[in-house]
């Protein structure tokens, strides 16, 4: 009664006439196909309030000659199951960039870790400087695994139910982590990174937001120019809804043709150089996923600026 004004006086009248609230304009038609076809018919339509139903048009047969004398229409509300559904793809898809994360995130302190041991084997009892070096290394490639399956092990104490955290975050202390993580790999190079913070404050998921400026730095200094210093440069700015987050380098950037490849699932851009062509994809992910996009500009031996455009009120 909810969808259908009707009344005693109604009876006899043309269907057509009925007045209903169902955004679902071939109704007509989908009866005069069961009462032809002698077959139920199953829809999930809605209606102009927005909320959702399993219709069913099921012949009426009448049993002295097997002849369909009209048909009767049943309506179940599904509006609950059809939310739930949606909120199990998001957290399908949660899950699935979280999972991404982690496998991509811990590549680089495993790497670390099988190339202390590795050099392990080489040294002298002697070379107690190199020792500890060393040492040192392993501690800290087995304490950030460590801390990527605690994330991982905590995801699945509450059953699945992933939701990454929104909290207001300091951009600082997040590139800091990111600078300290890829420690190794700055000094070992001598990448100079500058930054331009003008927006320091961003409320978003922790997790997510360091994952997107680690794989963007990350790329800036694994496609970096054989020929010159690594110069990266990070910043901040705020355009209309959106916090702009900017990393620049001056690497061997990309080309044109390649500029909306880099994005998809598992493409890399140089062969030769390591990596699983998993990080601009999650960046992108995570990205869209909060109602963000994420814009690349490049010139080839020149360099690359990525723009990554979080919505400030998602």
């Amino acid at each position: 009664m909810k969808q259908f004004n009707l009344a005693k006086t109604d009876i006899g009248r043309p269907i057509d006439d009925i007045k209903d609230n169902f955004r679902f304009p071939s109704i007509i038609e989908n009866i005069q196909q069961v009462i032809d076809s002698n077959e139920i018919l199953e829809k999930e339509i809605q209606t102009t309030d927005l909320r959702w139903y399993q219709m069913n048009i099921i012949p009426y047969v009448k049993m002295r000659d097997n002849k369909t004398d009209g048909v009767i229409i049943t309506f179940v509300e599904i509006t609950m199951r059809i939310k739930n559904l949606k909120e199990q793809e998001k957290l399908i898809a949660d899950h699935e960039i979280l999972l991404d994360t982690i496998s991509h995130d811990i590549k680089n302190p495993l790497s670390n870790l099988v190339i202390a041991i590795e050099l392990f084997k080489n040294i002298t009892p002697e070379d107690e400087q190199e020792f500890k070096s060393l040492l040192k290394i392993v501690d800290s490639s087995l304490t950030k695994m460590h801390l990527l399956i605690s994330e991982l092990t905590e995801t699945r104490k509450t059953e699945h139910k992933y939701k990454a955290e929104i909290e207001l975050l300091n951009f600082e202390h997040i590139l800091e982590d990111v600078r300290l993580t890829l420690n190794d790999n700055i000094s070992a190079i001598g990448v100079k990174i500058k930054s331009d913070i003008q927006v320091s404050e961003i409320t978003y998921s922790r997790r997510k937001l360091r994952s997107v400026v680690y794989n963007l730095v990350n790329n800036a200094i694994k496609f970096r120019a054989p020929d010159r210093r690594p110069e990266i440069l990070i910043t901040t700015t705020r355009n209309d809804n959106f916090i702009v987050i900017s990393v620049k380098d001056n690497g061997i950037g990309i080309d044109p043709t390649k500029q909306e490849a880099i994005f998809s699932k598992y493409y890399r851009l140089e062969n030769e150089i390591e990596g699983s062509g998993i990080g601009l994809y999650l960046v992108k992910e995570i990205v869209n996923s909060t109602g963000g996009k994420i814009l690349v500009q490049s010139t080839p031996n020149e360099g690359t600026e990525f723009r990554v455009f979080l919505k400030i009120d998602h």
